[in-house]
């Protein structure tokens, strides 16, 4: 599990489920519901900096790099569809 912090203080747990490095960035498939075969997933990529004590998620938004990492992932996984 990790815990995130939204831009309201809010805590919201989610599981790791994949996680893949590519181009030097890592790139984590996380969800809220891991027993839930139709539950939301989403892709976080790490935007760390050196300073940084704790590792710096933020959601991926961009479509092409949503597509090309949801591929990524989905070829990892077996019994995975990744759906938009």
């Amino acid at each position: 599990m990790i815990t995130f912090t939204d831009e309201n203080g809010n805590q919201i747990e989610f599981e790791i489920v994949e996680e893949t490095r590519i181009n030097g960035v890592n790139y984590i498939l996380v969800t809220d519901d891991v027993e839930n075969e139709e539950a939301d997933a989403y892709i976080l990529k790490d935007v760390s900096s050196d300073e940084d004590e704790d590792a710096v998620y933020e959601m991926v938004e961009d479509e092409s790099e949503i597509d090309y990492i949801g591929k990524v992932f989905a070829e990892t996984m077996e019994d995975v569809e990744i759906i938009k």
